[in-house]
């Protein structure tokens, strides 16, 4: 059996004294998608900040069955891990072009000498960011935002890509876009983790899904059950039914 391309065991963060995250279990096979759903305030941005080396956390964490737990976050960035934030992060006066230049550190300093070509991948991806490739990012729409900053982490070549609330704020249209480009990525063989608030959504493109309240995992299994289980859909998926 293939072993999980990551493997948490047992993670625990805080804030202070406050215990956020209580001993989370959970695992992704290479390839796949998980997604975590769960309310505000559930620690669900705090486990992708431990998983990224951005909030310290005790437990384990293993990428390709070696433990990351000793790595900082440019070490983990060098490993393959890559962090789509919530509020994205992008550099508003730099151009489209030059934020997602930045993105290709990693290639970078792989010595990968081809690095650059990358951009030629991403814009066939996001037609949209090559129309507005000398443009400031500040200027973008919500959604060429998303994209753009989607694309940045792309620029790594990413093994695993983890995405927080990619739809947040954004049009119905553009939700339904940015999603069947995580259909995509997942047929490229890029592993992620997707969090998001928009429950219907993510479990219709995960393998498998966990929800997280107050810190644990209070339920988990594939997508697809996950998203016909009645409390699912009272609690996350009732408003949204038709």
């Amino acid at each position: 059996m293939t072993p999980p391309i990551l493997n948490v065991k047992q993670l625990r963060a805080s804030y202070g004294k406050a215990q956020v995250i209580h001993g989370l279990n959970l695992d992704l096979a290479k390839g796949n998608v998980i997604t975590v759903i769960g309310p505000n305030g559930a620690g669900k941005s705090t486990l992708l900040n431990c998983l990224m080396g951005v909030q310290p956390s005790e437990g384990m964490i293993e990428l390709n069955g070696q433990s990351i737990n000793e790595l900082t976050l440019e070490e983990r960035v060098l490993e393959g891990i890559s962090l789509v934030p919530e509020n994205r992060e992008l550099f508003s006066t730099m151009t489209v072009e030059d934020n997602l230049m930045l993105g290709g550190y990693r290639q970078m300093r792989l010595g990968n000498t081809q690095w650059r070509s990358r951009i030629d991948d991403i814009f066939d991806l996001f037609p949209r960011l090559k129309e507005r490739r000398s443009q400031e990012a500040g200027t973008l729409s919500g959604g060429e935002r998303q994209m753009l900053a989607v694309g940045r982490s792309l620029m790594s070549r990413p093994s695993l890509l983890m995405l927080d609330e990619p739809s947040l704020g954004l049009a119905p249209l553009i939700v339904k876009e940015i999603f069947n480009i995580i259909e995509m990525l997942r047929q490229t063989g890029v592993s992620i983790v997707l969090v998001e608030q928009n429950a219907r959504a993510a479990l219709a493109v995960a393998d498998y899904g966990y929800v997280l309240e107050m810190g644990e995992i209070s339920l988990q299994g594939e997508a697809s059950k996950l998203a016909e289980d009645p409390r699912v859909i009272d609690t996350y998926l009732g408003a949204a039914k038709k």
